[in-house]
């Protein structure tokens, strides 16, 4: 191939893109719209819920703590060491 008519091509393809972005029609001004549906709407509330709810429950805190600080809490061993195997097991 010879330089000369690389360059030729080159020019052709050149022009003819520069030709196809003239012709871009014009939009109307329409607008875009979004439209959420109940049950969308119902995710969205449900979702915000959640994010407001607090991840510690204060009442079950509260009745552990007294609970230990009085000297009254006692753990069975048997449900320690189950839970204990539960999640060496789970990491296995």
């Amino acid at each position: 191939m010879r330089i000369d008519t690389l360059s030729q091509v080159a020019q052709i393809y050149g022009l003819n893109k520069a030709n196809k972005t003239g012709n871009v029609a014009k939009t109307t001004g329409a607008r875009d719209e979004v439209h959420i549906s109940q049950a969308g709407r119902d995710y969205q509330v449900a979702k915000q819920a959640v994010a407001a709810a607090s991840d510690i429950r204060e009442d079950k805190v509260a009745t552990l703590k007294t609970s230990i600080e009085s000297g009254n809490y006692s753990v069975d061993a048997g449900d320690f060491a189950s839970k204990l195997l539960e999640k060496y097991q789970a990491a296995q």
